[in-house]
């Protein structure tokens, strides 16, 4: 990696959930870019369950032999002292942020009558209370990178799910049952919501974008968790590229060009990614 080159050398990327799937593939991407990546996930060690396969250290040590810098934290969503603890340790170690992409996630897929408040507690605090606080603990930070580089930037992952399907009433399916997350896409419509609304107040740093959502989603290991058992796992998973293309673009635009909506397909459509 010739780092002199590279759009993003120098600069330095929090990206939250990334042992795996989407984060993963986003992870790479920004260090193929020539920046450095925190690589911030709870798996710190192999899972005995195929179905979540990766860890935080082995998405970092594949950045590393390729030629970028990665770093591997344990992060915790639920948790505002680990996320706090993650914002300082990437600062001892790389000096600066200058990106954060929101992407870890939880959903409970049981129908309604099945979700505990447990359920809701953990959706409510990783896709909603969590990244909050990581933009807040990062905060400074991005406004000093934005003063000394014109330009800083939150990414925030979120589901095509989220959007709002306008007034009712709604055409009925023979059979359907009120389920709970992820076909509702409640956990993440507050991205939607936040998004334009931090760019129309210009709550610095400027956004450089908003959520982005696949058109038909992506099998990554977190979708097909729950689509199959250990005794007959999908490993079917596909790579998040035109998600991966998509943030890269974002982070590469102008501070004037903040607050969107977006979508992965779209977006490398329209720029030819």
């Amino acid at each position: 990696m010739t780092s002199g080159a590279a759009p993003l050398a120098g600069r330095v990327a929090i990206v939250t959930g990334s042992s795996r799937g989407i984060g993963k593939d986003v992870a790479h991407a920004l260090a193929a870019a020539g920046a450095a990546v925190v690589v911030g996930a709870r798996s710190e060690e192999p899972r005995p369950d195929p179905r979540l396969p990766g860890t935080i250290h082995e998405v970092a040590g594949a950045i590393e032999q390729a030629g970028g810098r990665a770093l591997a934290l344990r992060l915790e969503m639920r948790d505002p002292a680990s996320i706090e603890n993650c914002v300082s340790a990437t600062v001892e170690h790389f000096g600066r942020i200058d990106i954060v992409v929101n992407n870890a996630a939880a959903f409970v897929g049981n129908l309604l009558e099945r979700i505990e408040p447990r359920h809701v507690d953990v959706m409510t605090q990783v896709n909603i209370r969590g990244p909050l606080a990581m933009v807040r603990a990062a905060l400074p930070h991005l406004r000093t990178a934005a003063e000394r580089e014109g330009s800083a930037h939150v990414v925030n992952i979120s589901s095509r799910a989220a959007r709002f399907p306008g007034p009712g009433p709604y055409a009925s399916r023979a059979g359907a049952r009120e389920a709970a997350a992820p076909r509702d896409g409640a956990p993440k419509a507050p991205h939607q919501r936040r998004t334009p609304g931090r760019a129309r107040g210009r709550a610095p740093p400027p956004h450089a974008g908003g959520p982005r959502t696949p058109p038909g989603g992506i099998n990554t290991p977190g979708v097909l968790f729950g689509q199959s058992d250990p005794e007959n796992p999908r490993l079917d998973f596909e790579i998040a590229e035109k998600m991966a293309k998509a943030t890269l673009w974002i982070v590469r635009q102008p501070p004037s060009w903040t607050g969107h909506i977006l979508y992965d397909e779209e977006l490398c459509s329209e720029q030819g990614l």
